[in-house]
Parts: structure tokens; C-alpha cells; sequence
């Protein structure tokens, strides 16, 4: 009997201990977890000066530039100039044989001489005095040169003048000589002898995107800086602005830039332009973010984010200007804070503590 009684207290007691067990298994509590908080860094939005700068790829050209001939062919006898030799403007450069030329315009000058004789006896015939050039009426001058040839005479004189110029290469403007390639006894051809390039100013052209448009406006400045030099900028400002579309959806822009020796002629740059947009909503590039392929950002507000669809309106190397997306019924104002950074994985409504 009391091997019985002993053996039903050990059965209750390991009812007891299953029970106990089974009360503590079905205890939800421990698979209940605790809500992530998300540290993140904030900032107040307020309007301020928005500094835009766009950038784009450029290529620069001298402001003045020209290809020079002779006028005819012949063997140079002089070359004054090197390719990269500074040359003043109306300086020799080059010339060629001129002895034909030279000619020409002697014996020009001996038929002008006589032409001049034969006007003389023909307004003597005509009861004129010679010399006179005041009661010798206006038709009867006409007759008398053409009859004398004078008219003629004086057409080939500056023909031959012009031809003995041009002989002669002068420089029509300052600048620096470029592309030169024959030498002194060398025949010209009908190429180009050289090319003359000014290069104190440079003219850069660059595109922009037709939703840039907006922001240029001539006399605004610019950057340029070559590839080769990076850090080492050139101020200009913007001259032409060309009102037409291409079919890749650009226009074409061109700035007047000092040279400063740096430029070459044909170079690629890059080009800066810079303007400030006074009363902008401006946040780091870090606090906008993609959701459903549209610009984000999160506001911070009673330990929560709020997910707030925005507008880009500007862009620069590290910002936005950015206004709310009406379309989305978004709420943005100055005086809210933002999230600038640790927003990549939240999501509307996530727990948050702003951290220093």
C-alpha cells in the first residue's frame, strides 16, 4: 500500500512538472521582438542661396583664326616665322619670288605714264586746257579717258600692285603661327602656307541639356579646366547661347575665357557654370534617396521617419534644391527636419534616434 502511494505522487508530480513546461513553451512573449531603432543623422531645412553648378565637356578654339596663301605660286625667297613664334600684326612672314610681279608693275607704271599723255591731247583737241579738271564737263572727261586708254591703264597698274602684295605674307592680325611646313627655297602649293591663331582669348563651346536651359543667361560665369590640369581653373563668361534644340536634346553654349597660356587651340575641357538661386529648399545629395523609381527623402518627426516624395529642381556637386511632389500629395516646409543620412534601408513609419 505504501509502494502505491509513493508511485501516484511521482505520477502527480510529473503531471506537474509537464504542465509547468508547457505553460512556459506557449509563452509568445519571447518571439515578440523588439522594434529596431534606426540611428540617423538630421538636419533643420530652411530656404537659403542654392549654389547650381552645371558641368559639361567642352572643346576650345582660338578667338581669332586664319589660314594664309599667297596669292600666286612661286619659290619662297624668305620665311620669317616658326610654328609657336608670336608674330606681330601686319609682320612679314613669308615671301616668294617677285621678280615676274616686279616687272609687271614697271612696265604698268610706263603704260599709265603714257595714257596720261594721250588724255592730255585728246582734251587738248577738244579746246580744253591741259590740267584742267573744273570746266571740263563730266561726259566729255569720260570720252577723253576711255579714247586715251587712261581708264585701262590704271586698271592694270593696280593689278599690278595687287600682284606684287602678294608676294609678300604679312601677319593680319597678332597672334601665333601654326601649321607652317615649308622652308625658304621651297615651292608653294595651292595649301594653306600656315595657319595664324590668337590665342589670348579662347572661345569654349560646350552643351547643355535643354532642361538646363533656364538656369543660363549671357554674362554668367564660368570654369574651364583643362583634363590634363585638374584643380587649375579659368574664369570666362557665357557670349552666345544658341536658341535651337539638336535632335539629342542639347544646345550648344559658348564662353569668351582669358587665356592664360594654358589653352591650346582645339583642346578638350571641362566646363563649370555656376549661379547662385537665392530661396531654395537645399539638402544634401545623402538625404534624397530612390523608393518606388522616385526621389525620396524621410522627415523626422516624434521618433518616427515620414516618407516624403520630392522634386529635384537643381543639382550641384553635393546638394539638392528640392521642393515637394504636389502629385503625390507630399508636405514639405522650412522648419521640418530631415534625414541626411542612415535613411538607405527605412521605410515610412521606421523607429529612428538622431545621433551627433
Amino acid at each position: 500500500m505504501r509502494t502505491q502511494i509513493h508511485t501516484l505522487l511521482a505520477a502527480m508530480a510529473l503531471l506537474a512538472a509537464c504542465g509547468q513546461n508547457k505553460t512556459s513553451d506557449n509563452d509568445d512573449s519571447r518571439l515578440i521582438p523588439s522594434p529596431e531603432i534606426n540611428k540617423v543623422e538630421v538636419m533643420p531645412l530652411q530656404r537659403t542661396t542654392f549654389h547650381s553648378q552645371l558641368s559639361s565637356n567642352g572643346k576650345v578654339s582660338a578667338r581669332a583664326r586664319a589660314e594664309l596663301s599667297f596669292r600666286t605660286q612661286g619659290v619662297l625667297t624668305a620665311v620669317n616665322a616658326r610654328n609657336g613664334e608670336h608674330v606681330r600684326k601686319g609682320q612679314l612672314i613669308a615671301a616668294i619670288d617677285a621678280t615676274a610681279q616686279a616687272l609687271a608693275l614697271q612696265s604698268a607704271k610706263s603704260a599709265m605714264d603714257k595714257a596720261n599723255l594721250d588724255l592730255q591731247d585728246v582734251l587738248i583737241g577738244q579746246g580744253y586746257r591741259p590740267g584742267d579738271t573744273v570746266t571740263i564737263p563730266d561726259a566729255v572727261m569720260k570720252m577723253a579717258r576711255i579714247r586715251s586708254g587712261y581708264d585701262a591703264a590704271e586698271i592694270a597698274l593696280r593689278k599690278a600692285q595687287y600682284d606684287l602684295e602678294g608676294c609678300s605674307l604679312t601677319a593680319p592680325f597678332q597672334g601665333k603661327i601654326a601649321d607652317l611646313k615649308l622652308g625658304k627655297h621651297a615651292a608653294t602649293t595651292s595649301d594653306p602656307f600656315c595657319t595664324l591663331i590668337d590665342d589670348s582669348t579662347m572661345e569654349a563651346t560646350f552643351s547643355v541639356m535643354e532642361s538646363e536651359y533656364h538656369l543660363l543667361q549671357k554674362g554668367l560665369q564660368v570654369q574651364v579646366e583643362p583634363f590634363f590640369g585638374e584643380g587649375h581653373r579659368l574664369g570666362g563668361i557665357i557670349t552666345a547661347i544658341n536658341p535651337a534644340v539638336d535632335r539629342n536634346g542639347q544646345i550648344s553654349v559658348t564662353a569668351s575665357v582669358r587665356n592664360d597660356g594654358t589653352l591650346v587651340d582645339g583642346m578638350n575641357v571641362r566646363v563649370l557654370v555656376e549661379k547662385d538661386i537665392p530661396g531654395q529648399l537645399v539638402v544634401p545629395r545623402s538625404a534624397v534617396v530612390i523608393r518606388d523609381n522616385m526621389n525620396v527623402l524621410f522627415r523626422y518627426s516624434g521618433g518616427k521617419a515620414q516618407w516624403t516624395y520630392v522634386n529635384i529642381l537643381h543639382s550641384s556637386g553635393d546638394s539638392y534644391s528640392v521642393e515637394a511632389n504636389a502629385d503625390r500629395a507630399a508636405e514639405l516646409s522650412p522648419g521640418d527636419t530631415v534625414i541626411v543620412s542612415g535613411n538607405l534601408n527605412l521605410a515610412d513609419g521606421s523607429q529612428v534616434k538622431p545621433v551627433k
